[in-house]
C-alpha cells in the first residue's frame, strides 16, 4: 500500500486509559520513570514519559518527573545518559537526552497553564540548552555527546540534532513566556536547522537505516511544506510495512510501537492527519491484556519483542492519540503551523 491509497481511507480511535496508567504504575515515588518496572531511566525517555502522564491524567506526577530532573542536573547543565534507582548507570553526556526537557517543560505548560512550573523550570532548561549549544559545530550540527572522561566526540546524529531542534523551540517559547532574553539562541537554531535541511553529509551516516533519521527531520519542524512531503515520499517503502507499522531499522523485521506513532506524529505535524490516523489506528491490537501497548513485533511470525511493558512506548502512543484527537491544550506542539502561528518561527 502507497501513499495516494492510504490518502483515501480514515483513521479510528483507539483505547488510551490504560497507557496512561501503566507509566504511572511504574513511576517511582520520588518521581523516576524507569524503562519498565526494574529497568534503567534515561533523560529523554523519562521526560517523554512525563509527557504521557500529563496527557493521560496524571500531572501531578508528570510535575514530579521533571521536578526529579531537576534535582539530578550536573554542574555543566547536563545529565548523565543513563541511571538505575537514581544512580548514573552510564556517565556519558548526551546533548539530545539532555536537551529534550525543553520539551517536556513547555508541553506541561501548555497542558496546564501552569506558569509558575514554567519558571520553576526555566533554569533547568537554559543551563541544558547552553549545554547542548556547547557542543556545536561551526556547520549548525550539534555533537552528540560528552564522554565520561569529559572529552567531546565530534560526532552529529541526524536524529538527535533533529529533535535539539525541537527543544530549542520550545525553549525559546518557553523564554517569551516567561520574559526572559534567550537572543543568542535563534542564530544557533538557525543554524542547526539549516544543517538538517541541507547538510546530511554532516552527519553519521551509518545510522541511516533507522527510520528516525528519515522521520526526524519533519518531526521537529526543520524540513516543512513540499521538503516534508518529498522527504517522506523518498523512503516511505523502504520503512513502513502495510496494516502492520513502522520499522526500527530498515533492514530487520522488527515493527515497533514507539517508532510507528512518533512517525504518526510527523505526519500530522505536517499536515497528513488523514494518513497519520490510518497508520496510529494499525496500533490498536498491539496490546496486552491489560491494554497497555506492546514495545514492538516481529513479522510476519508476530512474535512480541521485547515483553517488558515499556513506559515511553505508552507515552507516545498518548501523544499521537493527542496530535490526531486533540485531547489536551498541547495537541498541536509538534505542528508546523503551531510554530508559524507562534512568530518564533515562521
Amino acid at each position: 500500500m502507497d501513499l495516494e491509497v492510504l490518502r483515501k481511507k480514515q483513521p479510528a480511535e483507539v483505547e488510551l486509559g490504560q497507557a496512561a496508567a501503566l507509566v504511572a504504575q511504574i513511576q517511582k515515588p520520588d518521581g523516576e520513570i524507569p524503562w519498565f518496572d526494574g529497568g534503567k531511566t534515561d533523560p529523554w525517555d523519562h521526560v517523554e514519559s512525563a509527557m504521557g502522564l500529563a496527557i493521560g491524567g496524571y500531572p501531578e506526577r508528570a510535575k514530579m518527573a521533571y521536578q526529579w530532573l531537576a534535582a539530578r542536573q550536573l554542574e555543566d547543565g547536563s545529565w548523565y545518559a543513563a541511571y538505575q534507582d537514581g544512580r548514573p548507570l552510564d556517565q556519558t553526556r548526551d546533548t539530545n537526552v539532555t536537551a529534550y526537557i525543553a520539551v517536556g517543560a513547555y508541553h506541561y505548560y501548555l497542558v496546564t497553564g501552569d506558569e509558575g512550573f514554567l519558571a520553576e523550570m526555566w533554569e533547568p532548561v537554559r543551563r541544558a540548552m547552553e549545554f547542548a549549544l556547547s557542543l556545536q559545530a561551526p556547520s549548525g550540527e550539534i555533537y552528540w555527546a560528552m564522554s565520561p572522561d569529559l572529552k567531546v566526540d565530534p560526532m552529529a546524529l541526524l536524529t538527535g540534532s533533529s529533535s535539539i531542534y525541537m527543544s530549542l523551540k520550545c525553549a525559546i517559547a518557553m523564554g517569551r513566556v516567561l520574559g526572559k532574553g534567550c537572543e543568542n539562541w535563534f542564530s544557533a537554531a538557525f543554524r542547526l536547522k539549516k544543517a538538517v535541511q541541507n547538510g546530511y553529509h554532516l552527519f553519521n551516516i551509518a545510522k541511516s537505516h533507522y527510520s528516525m533519521d528519515w522521520f526526524y527531520p519533519v518531526l521537529s519542524g526543520a524540513l516543512t511544506g513540499a521538503a516534508a512531503r518529498k522527504r517522506f515520499d523518498q523512503y516511505w517503502k523502504k520503512f513502513v510495512v502495510e496494516d502492520m507499522g513502522v520499522l526500527c531499522v530498515s533492514n530487520r523485521p522488527w515493527v515497533t510501537v514507539a517508532e510507528t506513532c512518533e512517525c504518526v506524529l510527523a505526519l500530522a505535524a505536517s499536515g497528513n492527519e488523514r494518513i497519520a490516523g490510518i497508520i496510529f489506528n494499525w496500533m490498536h491490537d498491539r496490546r496486552f491484556e491489560d491494554g497497555s501497548y506492546w514495545c514492538g513485533f516481529t513479522y510476519p511470525d508476530m512474535v512480541i519483542w521485547p515483553e517488558e511493558k515499556i513506559t515511553w512506548t505508552n507515552a507516545v502512543v498518548l501523544m499521537a492519540a493527542d496530535a490526531l484527537y486533540h485531547l489536551t491544550p498541547a495537541s498541536r506542539l509538534f505542528h508546523h503551523g503551531f510554530w508559524e502561528e507562534s512568530g518564533l518561527f515562521a
